[in-house]
């Protein structure tokens, strides 16, 4: 059997192509502010492992597109976003540069809460950007509209660390790989939710989960 074919690695004209089919344009401002992130990242790489180095890459594609597919699922209107895990940034800071919302994001890790202030700076969105460097267990939570993650744990952990910051309208959207069905599952033995979900455009085996009106079946 042939090994899967390797997608050429997409531009970053490729990525404003991208989010046109998902409905969404690109001003030359904004594109200018990912072109910098795209290139701190890369910097900053060197320093601290900011994400898997294979995806440096295909960065445009396997952060960019992963992050702004998030836009069109996004609640109308100007609610904020709180990203848990942020890591190098996504999806959150891409959310921020694509859009005028305030967006929390928090961050444990001291070295990579300097990468995304530097980025948000960078950028022209600092005042718009809160970085959080706090475990999820040490923050005074707060009612957050928007819930956003990737890559940060499984289904039933992340919705434990979000539950203080959940309130009656809150949406999250989770980019989840291959085991979502599993993490849903188990999760499901423990919360009730109105679920709603959308395939990835960056992985064949990657899921969206939207999750509303969230309620705990049992107390933590």
């Amino acid at each position: 059997m042939s090994a899967p074919l390797t997608p050429t690695p997409l531009s970053g004209a490729g990525f404003i192509a991208e989010l046109s089919s998902l409905g969404q344009n690109v001003s030359r401002e904004t594109f200018s502010g990912l072109e910098t992130y795209a290139a701190l990242l890369v910097k900053w790489q060197k320093a601290i492992n900011l994400v898997s180095p294979d995806s440096l890459k295909d960065l445009w594609r396997r952060h960019f597109v992963d992050s702004a597919q998030l836009l069109p699922l996004l609640p109308n209107g100007d609610a904020p976003i709180t990203d848990f895990g942020s890591g190098g940034g996504f999806p959150g800071l891409v959310l921020a540069i694509l859009t005028q919302r305030q967006v929390h994001l928090i961050e444990s890790d001291a070295r990579k809460c300097a990468f995304l202030r530097e980025v948000a700076h960078a950028a022209g969105i600092g005042p718009r950007v809160t970085v959080h460097n706090r475990r999820f267990d040490q923050l005074e939570a707060w009612p957050a509209p928007v819930i956003t993650a990737r890559a940060c744990a499984n289904l039933r952990e992340l919705l434990d660390h979000v539950a203080p910051f959940i309130a009656p309208e809150t949406v999250c959207l989770f980019l989840k790989g291959a085991k979502a069905d599993d993490e849903l599952t188990e999760a499901q033995r423990h919360w009730n939710m109105l679920l709603e979900r959308r395939r990835s455009v960056t992985d064949s085996s990657g899921t969206i989960l939207i999750l509303k009106d969230l309620k705990r079946r049992d107390k933590p």
